[in-house]
C-alpha cells in the first residue's frame, strides 16, 4: 500500500482568483492559514470553513476544503449545525468586526459559551470595508465614515473582553505582521477542545488605511507589542528590559524597566493563562500606556457542547424502548370526545 505524501501548502490552495484590494492584511492571514494546516496534520476532506457576509468572509473560496459563506453574522450557526452533524470535522469560523460583533454579535456569544468544538478566526480592521467604509463596533470615536461624517460618537468594543465575557474557554490575540506567530496560534486553537476564539489585528489600506500604525511601525513595534507566553513574564521591549508589575496598591498595573529604581524580573507579572481576570486586564492594555497584549491570554480547557450532546443522544437511545405508540401516549396527553 502506497505511503500518503505529506500535503504542502499548495495542496490547501484553491484555484479562485484571490478578490482583496492590494496590501490587504488578510492575504498574510490566509498564507499563513495555507502554511499553518500541513503542519497540524489536516486533511482537505476533513477541514470545513464557514464565513458570514464582508472582506474576510471570502475566506472558504481561497480553501481548497470544503466551505460555506454564509448570511451576514449567521456562520456560528451554521457551524454549530454541521459541528453537531459531524462532530469528526474541523471547522473553522472566519468572520470580520463587523459581520461578528455587529449583526452576528448575538451567535458569536452563544458558540462561546456553549463552547462548541469550532476554531473561530475574528480579522479586525475597525471598520466595514467591503460595504465602502462606515464604521464598525470596534471604529474608535471620531472616526469620520460615510456612515459617521461628523465622526463617530460609539465607544469601540474590545472583541477578546466580549470573548471573555461570554466565557470563552480560549482567547487569543495575533496581528498580521507576525505571519509565524499566527500560525502557532493556529495550532494551540485547533489542538484546544472547545470553542476557540482569535482576534487577529489587520489592516484595510482602502479604508481604514494605518489603523494599527500605533502597534506595528517598525520603530515602536518592540514597545508596542508584548507577545505573552504561559509561564513567563510579562516582558517587551528591544531589549526584553521593560514589563508589567502591579502598582503598589496592587489595584492596577504599571510599566516599568528592568533596572531602573531596584527594579528586577522577580517583579514582574508572570503570566498565567488559566487566570481569566489577569486575561481581562491584559486584553484591555492598549498603547501608548501600555504594549498591546498578543498571543494566548486565556485557555482552560472543558466539555465541549457538540460531545454532551452526543453523549446525551447516546443515552436517549439506550433508555428508549422502541415502543413509538407508548412514546407518543406517555406524559402530558388527554381524550377528546
Amino acid at each position: 500500500m502506497d505511503t500518503p505524501s505529506k500535503l504542502t501548502k499548495k495542496d490547501f490552495t484553491s484555484d479562485q482568483e484571490v478578490r482583496w484590494c492590494p496590501g490587504c492584511g488578510d492575504y498574510a492571514i490566509l498564507a499563513a492559514m495555507q502554511r499553518t494546516l500541513p503542519e497540524m496534520g489536516a486533511t482537505r476532506e476533513n477541514t470545513v470553513f464557514i464565513s458570514g457576509i464582508g472582506c474576510s468572509s471570502r475566506f472558504p473560496y481561497y480553501m481548497d476544503t470544503y466551505g460555506f459563506h454564509t448570511i451576514h453574522g449567521r456562520a456560528p450557526a451554521l457551524a454549530t449545525g454541521l459541528k453537531l452533524a459531524n462532530p469528526e470535522l474541523d471547522v473553522w469560523i472566519i468572520t470580520g468586526d463587523g459581520d461578528g460583533l455587529s449583526i452576528g454579535g448575538n451567535h458569536l456569544i452563544h458558540v462561546l459559551r456553549r463552547n462548541v468544538d469550532v476554531q473561530i478566526m475574528l480579522f479586525n480592521n475597525r471598520i466595514y470595508g467591503l460595504t465602502k467604509g462606515q464604521y464598525s463596533p470596534t471604529s474608535l470615536v471620531g472616526l469620520r465614515t460615510p456612515s459617521t461624517p461628523m465622526g463617530s460618537l460609539d465607544q469601540p468594543v474590545i472583541p477578546t473582553h466580549i470573548a471573555l465575557g461570554a466565557n470563552a474557554r480560549f482567547v487569543a490575540r495575533g496581528i498580521d505582521t507576525s505571519t509565524k506567530a499566527l500560525g502557532g496560534l493556529f495550532k494551540q486553537a485547533h489542538a484546544h477542545k472547545g470553542a476557540s476564539f482569535i482576534e487577529i489585528l489587520q489592516n484595510c489600506p482602502v479604508f481604514n488605511d494605518g489603523t494599527w500604525n500605533h502597534v506595528t511601525a517598525k520603530d515602536i513595534a518592540s514597545d508596542a507589542q508584548m507577545w505573552v507566553e504561559h509561564g513567563s513574564p510579562l516582558l517587551f521591549g528591544k531589549e526584553k528590559n521593560k514589563g508589567i508589575r502591579w502598582t503598589e496598591d496592587g489595584s492596577s498595573v504599571e510599566v516599568v524597566t528592568i533596572g531602573d529604581n531596584g527594579v528586577t524580573e522577580a517583579d514582574i507579572i508572570v503570566h498565567d493563562e488559566t487566570n481569566r481576570t489577569l486575561a481581562f486586564l491584559l486584553a484591555q492594555l492598549m498603547p501608548p500606556t501600555f504594549p498591546i497584549a498578543l498571543g494566548v491570554l486565556y485557555q482552560s480547557p472543558g466539555p465541549s457542547y457538540e460531545q454532551a450532546v452526543v453523549d446525551q443522544n447516546a443515552s436517549a437511545v439506550e433508555k428508549n424502548t422502541g415502543d413509538l405508540d407508548a412514546l407518543l401516549r406517555s406524559g402530558h396527553t388527554w381524550q377528546v370526545d
